[in-house]
């Protein structure tokens, strides 16, 4: 598994900062995938990650979600997620922190305020 540092972000009551670090993926065919950490958030009380191919691998377009268990210093576990509902909600989660993110992106501080100005 990939090394991580702590920092903060997931929710998850341990603090972690995943901006930066990778896994190596072992897929069901034998091969390695190296994926970049996206991010550890929160569905319905428990914790998951999201992962993308690092550049120059072949599905480096994909993002796989996996449930993240880490306990105490252990390395982290990553377990499939098989129930549909389950999997549905945990997408649609990352894709809402997907589109808050954009939006941050779009709008800095500045905008914002001129924004504000407008309205009034």
């Amino acid at each position: 598994m990939g090394e991580h540092n702590h920092g903060d972000g997931c929710g998850c009551g341990h603090d972690h900062e995943y901006e930066h670090d990778s896994i190596t993926l072992s897929l069901d065919d034998g091969t390695e995938l190296n994926c970049i950490v996206l991010d550890i958030f929160s569905v319905d009380g428990k914790d998951y990650i999201a992962l993308q191919p690092e550049e120059g691998e072949d599905d480096d377009d994909n993002v796989f979600l996996y449930r993240f268990i880490q306990e105490g210093d252990e390395d982290p576990q990553l377990l499939n997620i098989e129930d549909d509902d389950e999997f549905e909600a945990v997408a649609d989660a990352f894709e809402e922190m997907l589109d808050s993110m954009e939006y941050d992106e779009m709008f800095d501080d500045e905008d914002f305020d001129e924004l504000e100005e407008e309205e009034e």
